[in-house]
């Protein structure tokens, strides 16, 4: 029970923050410490970082920075997220609270309601926004960024740092990040480029976790339950089945069936004498695991459901479906199952019957039916949002996902079950990180509803308790920056602050910020290794002469000698020369002044430490120069491609776009420079929609590790095999123009998809198009829609007129049926 002091004080906090009083008057649940805090500094007019565990409430504050906004005539608030599937669930949120007037979404492929108060987007369209000064932007007065830790995505993760840098200052920001063991370095880095920034961090989950391993038919917990998890003391009946291979395991299970058994009145089995039957090891190093069916049976006996599976692998969970339902699992009520299907019917009105077969629609729907389904990015859009709201509304009780399900999405479980404690990464099984483990057995815990969630690992042969228990323990995982310049970025930033004040924009960016963490670091490791040096030379001074450069004699020789008996096969001449070396050494070392010296090796050692710890100190200065404006030196060399090539000039000093580079401005994604070039080239001026279609396609897909090159087998005929000679031709001259200024380069264009985006855009049949892309629905769906927002660009930017209509052509023959869909 609290003090009088500690009422009163929480009395006048109230009294000092009344919108954040209200706000929380309106929620289900009573704000937890944290969402207390992050609402306070917002209403302090503060920016705010929070950084909470998956499922405990970050976005309320994000929520609340909204209601600030709406409680004035005019304030807008953007509400960015990774993803699109993000995004509709979020609108939809948002639109229940505020009314579909209020409420808008921009995915780059929907568009609803853009000029609303509240606009629900990617954060790509809020980074092409404020590059093009959009209208948009004025009155904006908070951006939340839900799941910000994505800057640290290889691919994407530029994308977040450009926002944060070029909003105006008068936005305040609220970022929203999973448990990051960096966070309040990623809060000072937000507190240097946008000022006033409270950093909250919490690791509380509002509801607590319980762990446990499926040993057999047996739920084992992972931690001592007198010592707890914060100990991270395991459980040591699951150490004495690792340790004894399994025979313990046995007999004690043969021991406790029999107590049972008696105990509830069954005619039972007498174990042999003495209570234990010897187990022959060949037997008792394998414990059988159990079939998905029993698991699924086993966890709704125990009230465990609903529960997520996660499987790594698409075609894994898929099989595990079809493996439930030939079990003839089914988990659902008859009105439950009218109550799915009347939702499913209504989800998928709008996709044509011949479509539905060629997705397995029938099949699916039963599974459906039967309270199962699985969650993978091969899975059609629209299933997936089906299978999301189907899953929150508790008619599907088990889902087998991959791990992209964990990424966000609003599909909390009361039991997470990881079948393996190792993923494929495109080249090899690798296991699972502890960030990785934490966002997957995230899931579990419904606030609200459980009292607990659980997380399941099921046992594996070879498995350690003590490793599974490493990652429980372990809650968080840096954040680290992925930011590089880009061609468009560079020519966005010069149009519009200038080359100087561009570089000293980026070297404002949390990469260099990061780097330069590391810089002072290094270099009070240097400072302090000067002190230990200057002190080892004096203790090496020798009045008899210059002991460093006797010392350095002594080891130049002492190198050359072991080289020499270790490398004996060397040409003879190599040794020769050598050996010819040492002689002259030990000649000069042998006539030092310091060689006679009598406290010749007392002054050795000390050299020997000064040299060590001398070339120790050298490397780190490297590192520093290396690390020491990073940023800035790749935007540099950026620059001087887009010079050489006439995108930027020269004039009175002043570095300029030409036309070309004000082109460059409107044209975003991994292929700028060559999108940019083909145009300029008029390379695609001959093409025909679908021909275009597929030639985008071939900028934006990127084949799978183990895809083979098909060569230009598939490629379509006529027009487009000249197009695609001169576009890769293109291609590989400006790699090797970006590899003359050390620049990374790009990969080379893959045209797997060219043929089968080629046939869509011309009108084929979805069965043939899936069957020459040899890919899921959903993939197809995913690629064609970065077709889409490609074919747009070039519809907007085109200079060629005609070029321009027959991209905006191609962009509709592509967007239709299943690529046209959307539930929004």
């Amino acid at each position: 029970m609290s003090s009088p002091s500690d009422r009163y004080t929480q009395a006048q906090q109230a009294a000092e923050h009344p919108e954040t009083s209200a706000f929380a008057a309106l929620q289900k649940f009573e704000l937890d410490p944290f969402q207390v805090a992050g609402c306070r500094a917002l209403e302090n007019g503060r920016s705010v970082l929070v950084a909470a565990p998956t499922g405990a409430g970050k976005t309320i504050v994000g929520e609340f920075a909204i209601h600030l906004a709406m409680r004035t005539p005019s304030d807008k608030a953007f509400y960015t997220t990774p993803m699109k599937a993000l995004s509709n669930q979020k609108f939809r949120e948002l639109v229940e609270v505020y009314g579909a007037d209020q409420v808008g979404l921009l995915t780059g492929d929907t568009n609803i309601n853009g000029n609303a108060r509240i606009v629900v987007m990617t954060t790509e369209v809020l980074r092409n926004m404020i590059y093009a000064d959009s209208a948009a932007l004025r009155d904006l007065r908070y951006v939340i960024m839900d799941e910000v830790h994505y800057l640290a995505d290889r691919f994407r993760g530029a994308v977040w740092e450009e926002v944060i840098i070029h909003l105006p200052q008068r936005v305040r920001l609220v970022s929203l990040s999973a448990t990051v063991s960096n966070a309040e370095e990623f809060g000072d880095w937000l507190d240097t480029v946008r000022g006033d920034t409270d950093v909250i961090v919490s690791e509380i989950r509002p509801v607590p976790l319980e762990q446990h391993v499926l040993v057999r038919d047996d739920l084992l917990p992972l931690f001592d339950d007198r010592a707890g998890i914060a100990t991270a003391q395991v459980n040591q009946e699951l150490m004495r089945i690792r340790s004894s291979t399994g025979s313990n395991y046995d007999n004690n299970r043969q021991v406790q069936s029999y107590r049972s058994d008696r105990h509830a009145g069954r005619q039972a089995k007498r174990p042999p004498r003495g209570g234990r039957r010897p187990v022959r090891a060949a037997n008792a190093r394998r414990i059988e695991r159990m079939d998905r069916p029993e698991v699924v049976h086993l966890l709704e006996r125990a009230n465990l459901l609903p529960a997520i599976f996660f499987i790594f692998s698409r075609v894994g969970c898929d099989a595990a479906v079809q493996q439930v339902r030939r079990a003839g699992v089914r988990l659902t009520s008859a009105e439950e199952r009218a109550e799915i299907r009347a939702l499913v019917e209504d989800r998928t009105r709008t996709l044509q019957d011949e479509d539905l077969d060629v997705l397995g629609y029938w099949e699916w729907l039963d599974n459906l039916e039967r309270g199962v389904a699985s969650h993978h990015a091969g899975l059609l859009p629209a299933f997936k949002e089906v299978v999301e709201e189907l899953y929150r509304r508790k008619l599907v009780k088990v889902v087998f996902a991959t791990e992209t399900l964990a990424l966000g999405i609003n599909m909390p479980a009361r039991t997470v079950v990881l079948e393996k404690m190792e993923k494929f990464n495109g080249e090899a099984r690798v296991a699972i990180t502890s960030g990785e483990y934490t966002q997957l057995t995230g899931r579990a815990g419904r606030r609200g509803i459980d009292v607990e969630g659980h997380a399941v690992v099921q046992w594996t042969e070879g498995m350690d308790p003590q490793a599974v228990a490493a990652l429980a323990s372990r809650r968080t995982y840096p954040l680290n920056s992925s930011f590089r310049p880009t061609y468009n970025m560079a020519v966005n930033l010069i149009d519009m602050f200038g080359k100087a004040r561009a570089r000293e924009i980026l070297e404002s960016s949390f990469a260099q910020f990061q780097a330069d963490r590391a810089v002072v670091g290094l270099a009070r490791q240097v400072r302090e290794a000067e002190a230990s040096l200057a002190g080892y030379q004096s203790s090496m001074a020798c009045e008899h002469g210059d002991f460093p450069e006797y010392a350095a004699i002594r080891r130049e020789l002492s190198d050359l000698e072991k080289k020499n008996r270790q490398d004996s096969q060397a040409p003879r001449a190599s040794r020769d020369k050598r050996m010819k070396r040492i002689q002259t050494l030990r000649t000069q070392m042998q006539r030092h002044p310091c060689h006679r010296c009598p406290d010749r090796e007392a002054h050795a050692r000390w050299a020997e430490r000064y040299w060590k710890l001398k070339r120790q100190t050298d490397r780190i200065r490297r590192q520093i120069e290396t690390r020491t404006g990073t940023v800035a030196r790749v935007f540099d060399r950026v620059v001087e491609v887009l010079e050489t090539l006439d995108y930027l000039t020269e004039v009175d000093g002043e570095t300029t776009l030409t036309e070309a580079g004000r082109t460059m401005r409107r044209i975003y994604g991994e292929r700028d420079l060559l999108v940019a070039e083909s145009l300029r080239q008029g390379l695609w001026a001959g093409l025909d929609a679908p021909s275009l279609a597929a030639m985008a396609c071939c900028l934006v897909y990127e084949p799978r590790r183990d895809e083979a090159n098909s060569g230009e087998r598939g490629l379509p005929r006529g027009a487009f095999r000249t197009a695609w000679e001169k576009t890769t031709t293109l291609w590989a001259e400006l790699d090797d123009l970006e590899q003359d200024h050390r620049l990374p380069g790009s990969e080379p264009l893959a045209a797997g998809l060219a043929g089968a985006m080629h046939a869509w855009a011309r009108g084929g049949m979805l069965d043939r198009v899936l069957i020459d892309a040899d890919m899921a629905a959903g993939d197809f769906v995913r690629w064609a829609k970065q077709t889409i927002d490609l074919l747009d660009q070039l519809s907007i930017v085109a200079e060629d007129a005609a070029v321009a209509r027959t991209a905006h052509s191609a962009l509709d023959g592509v967007r239709r049926g299943i690529v046209a869909y959307s539930s929004m």
